[in-house]
């Protein structure tokens, strides 16, 4: 299992920015693929954003285009997600996922989490 740690949650109002950040404990996860998710109460869990080990690959959740920016440092085993324009429907707990492959990160299904940090938009 690949140990993550987010941060960077907070409240913001409507029309801000945040960014959050998922930092690896381990060794070196440059071969990993990573994803952020993201769920509110009572909804399902879904993909905002994955990037391939590489990070020639970038993949974006429709709601997000636009507005989020994935970015990673293998040299410092980071992960960032820049989150722009925010609106209350961005409201949730954010996960970040990793795994040794893409598509199943993408799928949630093959992947270590971190324990999530929140994040609140207000009106």
């Amino acid at each position: 299992q690949v140990p993550l740690v987010e941060s960077g949650g907070g409240l913001v109002q409507a029309g801000g920015s945040l960014r959050l950040s998922c930092a690896a404990s381990g060794h070196t996860y440059s071969y990993y693929s990573m994803a952020w998710f993201r769920q509110a109460p009572g909804k399902e869990r879904v993909l905002v954003a994955a990037i391939s080990g590489s990070g020639g690959i970038i993949q974006y959740g429709d709601s997000v285009k636009g507005r989020f920016t994935m970015s990673r440092d293998n040299a410092k085993n980071t992960v960032s997600l820049q989150m722009s324009s925010l609106k209350p429907e961005d409201t949730a707990v954010y996960y970040c996922a990793a795994g040794p492959a893409f598509r199943g990160v993408v799928a949630g299904t093959a992947a270590s989490w971190g324990p999530g940090t929140q994040v609140t938009v207000s009106s």
